[in-house]
C-alpha cells in the first residue's frame, strides 16, 4: 500500500529528495510533485486524499476550531494580568502557535501524508501513532464535554428569559440534561454526518457570526453600563456584593496597565490554550483545494490574526467595562432580565454547538487512522463512530457532575502536547538530519519549542491540582 510506503520512509519523493536532482525545479503541477517551493526544494506530494475545499471555507473551518468558549474568561484573564502585560502575552501566544502549526506543515510536507496519526508512527513507530491518537482523541473528547455543558447550563436559561412560565413549575423543556439529547440529535448529529469536514464551512461561518455579534453586543455595552455598578439596579446584587468585598471602591472603574497577584500565573495557561486548534490543522490541510505548505500556513496566519483581533477586543471591552470586579465567565456580569443580552447568549450557545462537529472530525479521523488505516470509506463505520461519540459525551455530560474537573486534568497535559511538544519532537525526528542537522538553529528552536511545552504542562497540573486543595478556581476552558 501507498501508506504503509510512505510510512516506512520509501516513497518515490524522499529518494530523489536525497538524491538532489535539479530537474525538478522544471515540473509542472501535473506531474508528481507539487509545483509550489520551500527554501528551493519541491514539496511532497501528497497523495492521501485529493481536496476541494476552498481558501476561504478552510479559514472559516479553522477559525472555528480555534474560537472557544475559553473566549468568556479572556476579560478576567486581562483584569489579572494588566492591558500591556495581557496584550504582550497574546501576541507571544499566538506567534507560538503559528509556529507550531509551521513545525507540523514541514513535518507533513516529508512525510507525504497529512494526518497527526501518521506523523508520530514516522516519528516513534506504532508507539508515537497510538500516543497521537489518543492524545487528540481526549483532549477534543474533553472539548465536546465542555461545549455540551455549556448548552446544559445555560440554555435553560435563555428560555426561561424569553418565555413566561408557569409559577412552581419546571417544565421538561427547560430541564438541561433533555436539551443536550435533543441539541445533540437535531444539530450536531446531522452535520456530524458530513464526509467531509469542508462541507462545515458554512456552518462555521455562522458560528464566527454569531461571535461577532457577541463581540458588537460586547462593545456596546462597554458605552451604556455605568460605574459603579451599583447605580444600575438591573445587575445581580448578590454577585456584586460578592465583587466587591474583594475590590475597593477605588479599584471599581480604574484600568490596570500591569497586574501582578496570585490569580496572574492562573491566567497564563488559560490564554496559550485559546489558540489550540492543532488536531483540526492536518484534516483541513487534506481537504484542501491546490495544497501546499505556503497555502495552508496562511489560512493558519489568517485564522489566528482573525481570532486574535477578536479575544482581544473582546478582552479590553469585556474589562473595560467591568475593571477589577469582571467574573471568570463575562457572560454572568450581565443581567439576566437584558433582552439585548439573552439574545447574546443564545449566540454563544449556537456557536459552541456548531463546533462540535467540526471538534469530532479529528476523533473520527484518529480512531480510523489507529484501526483501519488501509480500509475505503465505508458509511457504516462513519456514522456508527459518530453516534457513539456523541451517546459517549451526553452520558458524561448528563451523568458526571465534575466533568469539568476531569477533563480540566486531562486538557492539562493534552493541551501542551499538541500545541507544544508533539509537533516539536515530530519536527525534530522527522525532517532528517542531513537536511538539519540536530545542531541546527531550527532544530534548537523546537527543542526550545519542547520544553517550552513541557513548562506549560507542570503548571498546568499544578494549578489544577492547587484548585482542588484550596478550592480557588481559574477561568478560560476551550
Amino acid at each position: 500500500m501507498e501508506l504503509e510506503k510512505m510510512a516506512n520512509g520509501h516513497h518515490e519523493s524522499d529518494i530523489i529528495r536525497e538524491n538532489g536532482f535539479d530537474a525538478l525545479d522544471k515540473m509542472t503541477e501535473g506531474d508528481t510533485f507539487l509545483p509550489s517551493k520551500s527554501n528551493g526544494k519541491i514539496e511532497t506530494q501528497f497523495t492521501d486524499f485529493e481536496g476541494k475545499t476552498s481558501f476561504g471555507m478552510s479559514i472559516f473551518n479553522l477559525s472555528n476550531a480555534i474560537m472557544g468558549s475559553g473566549i468568556l474568561g479572556l476579560a478576567y484573564a486581562m483584569a489579572n494580568t494588566g492591558i500591556i502585560l495581557f496584550v504582550v502575552l497574546l501576541i507571544f501566544i499566538a506567534v507560538l502557535s503559528a509556529y507550531s502549526i509551521h513545525l507540523l506543515l514541514k513535518s507533513a510536507g516529508v512525510v507525504g501524508i497529512r494526518a497527526y496519526e501518521q506523523l508520530g508512527y514516522r516519528a516513534c513507530g506504532q508507539p508515537g501513532k497510538i500516543l497521537a491518537a489518543c492524545i487528540i482523541t481526549l483532549h477534543n473528547i474533553g472539548a465536546m464535554s465542555s461545549y455540551l455543558f455549556i448548552v446544559k447550563i445555560e440554555l435553560p436559561h435563555i428560555i426561561e428569559g424569553l418565555m413566561e412560565l408557569p409559577k412552581n413549575s419546571t417544565p421538561w423543556y427547560v430541564d438541561g440534561r433533555y436539551l443536550i439529547i435533543i441539541v445533540s440529535v437535531l444539530v450536531i448529529f446531522p452535520l456530524a454526518l458530513m464526509k467531509r469536514l469542508g462541507y462545515l464551512g458554512y456552518t462555521s461561518g455562522f458560528s464566527l457570526s454569531c461571535m461577532v455579534f457577541f463581540l458588537i453586543s460586547v462593545i456596546y455595552k462597554k458605552f451604556v453600563t455605568p460605574c459603579p455598578l451599583e447605580e444600575e439596579p438591573s445587575y445581580n446584587k448578590t454577585v456584586l456584593t460578592e465583587l466587591l468585598t474583594y475590590n475597593s471602591t477605588d479599584d471599581m472603574c480604574e484600568a490596570k496597565l500591569i497586574t501582578i497577584n496570585p490569580q496572574t500565573a492562573f491566567t497564563i495557561p488559560i490564554m496559550a490554550f485559546a489558540f489550540v486548534c492543532h488536531p483540526e490543522v492536518l484534516p483541513i490541510y487534506t481537504e484542501l483545494k491546490n495544497p501546499s505548505k505556503k497555502r495552508m500556513q496562511n489560512i493558519a496566519n489568517t485564522s489566528i490574526l482573525a481570532m486574535f483581533v477578536m479575544y482581544l477586543l473582546t478582552a479590553i471591552f469585556g474589562y473595560l467595562t467591568f475593571y477589577g470586579n469582571v467574573q471568570s465567565e463575562l457572560l454572568k456580569m450581565y443581567s439576566t432580565k437584558d433582552t439585548l443580552m439573552l439574545c447574546v447568549r443564545l449566540a454563544v450557545l449556537i456557536a459552541v454547538t456548531l463546533t462540535v462537529p467540526v471538534v469530532l472530525f479529528p476523533i473520527r479521523r484518529a480512531i480510523l487512522q489507529l484501526f483501519c488505516p488501509d480500509k475505503p470509506f465505508s458509511w457504516v463505520r462513519h456514522i456508527s463512530i459518530a453516534v457513539c461519540l456523541l451517546i459517549l459525551v451526553n452520558i458524561l455530560v448528563i451523568f458526571v457532575p465534575s466533568i469539568r474537573d476531569i477533563f480540566g486534568f486531562i486538557g492539562a497535559t493534552s493541551a501542551p502536547s499538541l500545541i507544544f511538544i508533539l509537533p516539536g519532537i515530530f519536527y525534530i525526528l522527522i525532517v532528517p538530519e542531513q537536511q538539519e542537522p540536530l545542531k541546527s538553529r531550527p532544530k534548537i528552536q523546537a527543542i526550545a519549542f519542547v520544553t517550552l511545552g513541557f513548562i506549560f504542562m507542570i503548571m498546568s497540573i499544578t494549578f489544577i491540582i492547587a484548585e482542588w486543595i484550596t478550592g480557588v478556581k481559574a477561568s478560560g476552558g476551550h
